[in-house]
């Protein structure tokens, strides 16, 4: 019962964080190109945890 809910609880949290660097990538990608590719980086990374 309870196991259902910190499962979904922490996708969220995953989903939540992707959604946050890609807006900062997309910020980022006019000021500073080398920053914004590291956070994409970053993106790739909890997307790959997300599906798994």
């Amino acid at each position: 019962m309870f196991r259902s809910y910190f499962q979904r609880s922490a996708k969220r949290k995953l989903e939540k964080k992707y959604a946050k660097l890609l807006n900062e990538t997309h910020r980022l990608s006019t000021i500073n190109r080398a920053l914004s590719d590291q956070k994409m980086a970053e993106a790739d990374h909890v997307l790959q945890q997300l599906n798994t």
